[in-house]
């Protein structure tokens, strides 16, 4: 292990042996490699970096700024831009910088990146740039991000046609280990030819983790000796000036792009990996193909058991282009000599497949091989009669749409050598792929309390995370509509938000501009980030005052780019400077909503007549605004839920000592705070009386806005902190101490795992929800790798899943690098799954990795909420037939399934633990094939909370060894258990008979009981307790409503102190967020209650409140004659009704409805205006159900 980087450092100092690097990372050392290069050289060069942020290269400008002080050692200037264009306008600035006196270096060779939206809005500066050309001791690389799925974007996107049209030589690298290499060739290639030169950049490879060999002199750079330069031209083909259009144009297309594919040819960019060396059985079936795409066709091979001895036996050979624009023609030639066939396997649109055609198309018939690539040999233009009178092309062999993947390319592969070859593998490998690809889509289960939300179904949409501000900012009121934005604004589409449609980024609302004309709608709102403003947004508003159209631009100023990690403006943009820009703009309408008003008391510099309005105002504002005619401008001021997360974690930002608490007893389970707040931090609990919500504390981001929801059950807890885990309690010395002897004693020794074998390569999928911190485990199970000195890749696919999405790390170990193809598992590939999160695991994709006998996994069960559930109280977390999807494709007893992030909550007091405890179980069951001491080191080397998550990480693996002894540890003897949920219909009335006594006395509970048990009477003789148990929860909902003094009651309730008390540890002091009817009073614009915080003393209050319950229902009680009471002893009246129908009508036919008829009352939930509007839909229910429960007794009737 000598040659191996262990520090964080050694990946940017490193100068020899192996490093672990991520593809983003690789994009940071590269300069840093070429200015030693050119060091060792004698020259004196610096190097600059600009672009602009997008997925899968979100991250690189945030890499780029923590290597800062290795960059700046080596003379390399990073400066990002405002958008894409102007950092390529800079990029071609360092290569006019020789042309000037004044030059401190021989040149400066230059980095730009982006997207592919980015290229796009590029094509102009990069066409004019490389038809300059770039200096001889500079050189341009350009780093464009390919997103072949849309997986971040808005449309997929493939940039190599793009520079074909500019002119511009296009690299593509397949693995990490070539970003180093094809890089230092790039820039070595554009000094020499006088391109721009592009290196390609998909996610499969960029967020790929991988071993590399680091030694800035260990690539072999070698200028062609087959290209004549121009003579008598001291520039050579590089820059100059001046430099007429049509020079530059002849220079280009005589000249350059020959030079590039010189180069190309004399460093055998494209070059036969595989052939056959026997002239007797010489190749027949030749495969060209190039990055992602290579890598697939190695993988492919691979599980067809055609390995490289025998594939050219068989008579393959594989050709693998490293510059896929232009293509080399003399390599291609010698390549297809004496082919029958060559299949082009490449990613998206023809781009090898039509240059190849083209180089044979004038050979003769006889030598030609046939070329097959996207289309079989029937061709893309053959018109095919289909049958039906119409006319198609031919069949797709390996479709432009979409993904390719490795399933895909070993079909494509097997069809084609079927001809000459075939293997007991070929045959098995295929059924694998049709019985995978066949599998039936699994039914909902029958047992799921909805029926409507089928398993096949559930799945992790991406939203927006716990306190976003635009969870408030995107809402419109009602009647209005609005288009949404990029980014994080482009999630707004799928949520119920009035929002649809959308554009590229800085066209925001211009599409209002052609619309407005002609409709009879006079005003929409557009969604815009502060971000996209400064990138390019300020022209979409300029554009809508031009045209004179009425909108109002809501410009979240969120005080960083959400989307792509945090990142702050390029450049200084305050909301004062913004109102000022926006008012020279001649909009005449700025409204500020933001979260804290109190902070810009003394803020000077604002546009004048600016208002400020509170966030619960933001309703009233925007109808206000709607009835402005032009542009208007709604600033909503709030920082950023993550990045405030961030900051308080780096102590750069006060974090409030405010939790939310949430009173179960007290909780109607209507999902108004979820509505309120779109927070997926309110998690659904299951209780005796039905669903309620409480607080995730690991994920809250003490945004606050959940309170809002109208429900008494929202308490706040000021000062304390959230109680310690057992396992690291310190406030209580001998408490801790007996808890670390009980666990010294239960495990005294934990044995090791017998570790898998990788001399062939393990392949591990890591699930879980993006945010998480689940991407986590693969990088430290990627470095322990490394330390271990394995080859290793680790794939995150994150991409817009970050935000909550479903999140996949594709961890593959070998004992040689070069053993390892595709970064992505194959189908059925799987050795083990460490599953993050249960939905995530029993999805497709997931799945389609799985295969039985083979596979073991470990998976969290903890019921995390889907986006679903914001919006749908009654949202089920179907945990049975989940865990029965896996372990069907798993195999019997291959799976342990642990409630890990309650189990880390408990021991480590904070469920965000319960990756690396999940680690330690997957570790410990002898799913990792690393050593315990590599994997120790990598936690150490990640920095983040060590000796936690190392204890995390033994927790774990004392879970796995003995589960029921850290239940035992988790709840020792003598600490009361919370009372389970009742199992018979007995104690169902019992418990009932208890609430409502302690409700209001002994005779009210046994009106109760007399009503269930004449209803479990006259049940009996059908043999059925369906019934009689609908009616035991639903009467004693309507008898014990959450009026003045049942609340008081809860909230004074000793049960409900215990519960703070084991939530949270220190001095703390409550506040209650109320709408009491006596002091309330309805919002002027709305109508409705709004309610009002109180403090401590309510303890008192409700003491004493709860007291009075006698008054209940009497001419005494103050409460008694508002209309939700009078409302609500009617429901009683209006049940005890329907009972002595569903009774009259009682019979084995009649049950059903029966039953559904009594259930109703579950509907009703909340409070005020929440529960009035249950109640419409529940009374609207009751009676259709009423006629049917007539209907058959109407009918005998009629008939007699």
């Amino acid at each position: 292990m000598s040659d191996l980087a262990t520090t964080l450092d050694s990946r940017y100092t490193a100068t020899s042996g192996r490093v672990f690097l991520t593809g983003t990372q690789a994009l940071v050392r590269l300069p840093m490699l070429q200015r030693l290069r050119d060091e060792a050289a004698g020259l004196n060069t610096a190097g600059f970096v600009s672009g602009y942020r997008g997925s899968p290269l979100g991250g690189l400008d945030q890499a780029l700024w923590k290597a800062r002080q290795h960059l700046d050692a080596q003379r390399i200037v990073f400066q990002p831009a405002v958008n894409e264009d102007l950092a390529a306008t800079a990029v071609w600035g360092t290569q006019q910088l020789n042309l000037f006196p004044g030059a401190r270096y021989d040149g400066v060779f230059a980095m730009w990146y982006g997207k592919g939206p980015g290229v796009d809005r590029c094509g102009d500066v990069f066409r004019h740039a490389n038809a300059a050309g770039t200096a001889r001791y500079g050189g341009v690389l350009v780093i464009a991000g390919d997103d072949h799925a849309a997986k971040s974007s808005t449309l997929p996107h493939q940039t190599e046609h793009v520079f074909k049209a500019v002119m511009m030589p296009v690299l593509y690298p397949a693995n990490v280990q070539e970003y180093l290499d094809y890089g230092l060739h790039g820039w070595a290639m554009s000094r020499y030819s006088g391109c721009w030169v592009v290196m390609k950049a998909l996610a499969d490879t960029v967020e790929t983790s991988a071993s590399v060999a680091i030694d800035p002199l260990s690539t072999v750079i070698r200028l062609p000796d087959d290209f004549a330069m121009p003579e008598n031209d001291a520039h050579g083909l590089n820059i100059r000036w001046p430099d007429p259009p049509l020079q530059q144009e002849a220079r280009l297309l005589n000249r350059k792009l020959y030079a590039a594919l010189a180069y190309c040819r004399a460093n055998q960019l494209n070059r036969i990996v595989i052939d056959s060396a026997d002239p007797a059985s010489p190749a027949r079936l030749g495969i060209i193909t190039a990055g992602k795409a290579y890598l697939d066709v190695r993988q492919a091979l691979t599980e067809l058991g055609i390995d490289d001895e025998l594939a050219a036996r068989i008579g393959i050979r594989l050709y693998k282009v490293g510059m896929v624009w232009p293509l080399e023609a003399d390599g291609v030639r010698r390549f297809a000599e004496g082919l029958e066939e060559i299949l082009v396997v490449e990613e998206k649109r023809q781009l090898i497949e039509y240059q190849l055609k083209e180089e044979l198309y004038n050979w003769r018939e006889d030598v030609r091989p046939r070329v097959v690539g996207k289309f079989d040999e029937k061709g893309e233009w053959s018109l095919l009669p289909t049958g039906s009178g119409h006319l198609t092309h031919g069949d797709w062999l390996l479709p432009a749409a979409g993904e390719l993947s490795v399933a895909q390319v070993a079909r494509a592969l097997a069809s084609r050598i079927d001809r000459f070859f075939t293997s007991p593998a070929i045959v098995e490998r295929l059924a694998l792929l049709e019985a995978k690809q066949n599998s039936p889509t699994p039914p909902a289960p029958s047992t799921a309390p909805t029926g409507a939300a089928a398993l096949a179904t559930i799945q992790r949409t991406p939203y927006f995370c716990s306190g976003c501000p635009h969870n408030t900012s995107t809402r419109v009121p009602e009647g209005s509509r609005a288009v949404a934005g990029i980014g994080c604004h482009y999630m707004v589409t799928w949520m119920d938000r009035s929002t649809t449609t959308f554009t590229h980024m800085g066209g925001e609302g211009v599409t209002w501009v052609g619309q407005a004309p002609f409709t009879d709608v006079k005003h929409i709102f557009a969604n815009l980030g502060d971000g996209t403003y400064f990138h390019s947004g300020l022209l979409a508003i300029r554009q809508s005052v031009a045209a004179g159209v009425s909108i109002t631009y809501k410009i979240l100023y969120n005080d960083a780019v959400a989307m792509t990690g945090g990142q702050p403006v390029d450049g200084s943009l305050s909301v004062p400077q913004l109102t000022r820009q926006l008012e020279a703009e001649g909009i005449s309408k700025i409204v500020i909503v933001t979260d804290e008003p109190a902070k810009y008391e003394g803020v000077r510099g604002l546009a004048p007549h600016t208002p400020i309005h509170h966030r619960d105002q933001l309703d009233a504002v925007q109808r206000d605004l709607r009835e402005h005619r032009g542009v208007s401008v709604l600033i909503y001021d709030q920082t950023c839920a993550t990045e405030k997360r961030r900051r308080r974690k780096r102590g750069k930002l006060a974090d409030p000592a405010r939790r939310v608490f949430i009173n179960q007893a007290v909780c109607e389970g209507c999902g108004d705070c979820g509505v309120e707040s779109n927070r997926r931090s309110v998690i659904p609990v299951e209780t005796e009386f039905g669903r309620k919500r409480a607080i995730d504390q690991s994920s809250c981001n003490k945004d606050f806005s959940c309170v809002n929801g109208f429900c008494p059950s929202f308490v706040s807890v000021e000062g304390g902190r959230l109680r310690a885990g057992r396992a690291i309690a310190s406030d209580d010395g001998a408490s801790a101490s007996a808890f670390d002897d009980a666990s010294a004693t239960a495990f005294a020794k934990l044995p090791d795992p017998v570790l898998a074998d990788t001399r062939h390569p393990f392949n591990i999928l890591i699930t879980g929800v993006g945010g998480t911190g689940v991407v986590t485990l693969g990088a430290l199970l990627g470095m322990a790798a490394h330390l271990d000195g394995k080859g290793v890749s680790v794939l995150d696919m994150t991409g817009l899943a970050q935000k909550f999405g479903a999140v996949f790390s594709h961890l593959r170990i070998a004992d040689r690098p070069e053993d390892l193809h595709a970064a992505r598992i194959a189908t059925g590939e799987a050795h083990a799954v460490i599953g993050g999160d249960l939905v995530v695991t029993a999805g497709a994709e997931a799945l389609s990795k799985v295969l039985a006998g083979k596979t073991r996994a470990v998976v969290n069960v903890a019921a995390t909420p889907t986006a679903e559930f914001t919006h749908n109280p009654d949202w089920q977390f179907p945990q049975q037939a989940m865990q029965a999807r896996v372990d069907e494709a798993c195999g019997a007893g291959r799976t342990l399934f642990l409630d890990t992030a309650e189990m880390a909550r408990r021991l480590m007091g904070d469920a965000l633990y319960g990756n690396l405890f999940l680690l330690g179980v997957a570790w410990q069951r002898g799913l990792v094939p690393l050593s315990l001491a590599a994997i120790d080191q990598s936690i150490e080397l990640n920095g983040a909370a060590v000796e936690k998550n190392r204890q995390a990480f033994l927790w774990g693996r004392r879970a796995a060894h003995d589960p029921e002894a850290v239940r035992r540890l988790l709840q020792p003897a003598g600490t009361p258990t919370a009372r389970p949920i009742s199992r018979s219909l007995d104690e169902t009335i019992e418990r009932r008979v208890e609430t409502l006594t302690a409700y209001q006395d002994a005779r009210y509970a046994e009106r109760y009981r007399t009503l269930v048990e004449r209803v479990r009477a006259a049940e009996a003789p059908l043999q059925s307790t369906a019934l009689t148990e609908a009616v035991a929860r639903a009467y004693c909902k309507l008898l014990a409503v959450k009026d003045e003094y049942e609340v008081a009651r809860l909230h004074a309730d000793p049960a409900f102190r215990r519960q703070l008390c084991e939530a949270f540890e220190g001095d703390f002091s409550l506040r209650f967020h109320l709408a009491p009817p006596l002091l309330a009073r309805p919002d002027p614009q709305t109508g409705r209650i709004r309610k009002r915080s109180y403090g401590a003393w309510m303890m008192t209050a409700f003491t004493c409140l709860s007291r009075l319950k006698g008054l209940r229902g009497t001419f005494l009680d103050p409460f008694g004659r508002t209309e939700e009471r009078r409302m609500e002893r009617q429901l009683i009246t209006d049940y005890e009704a329907d009972i002595e129908l569903i009774l009259a009508q009682l019979k084995p036919e009649t049950l059903a409805g029966a039953i559904e008829l009594a259930s109703v009352p579950e509907q009703i939930r909340g409070f005020g205006h929440v529960k009035a509007a249950s109640v419409l839909q529940a009374r609207a229910r009751r009676d259709a159900l009423r006629q049917q429960l007539r209907a058959p007794a109407g009918g005998q009737a009629n008939a007699a």
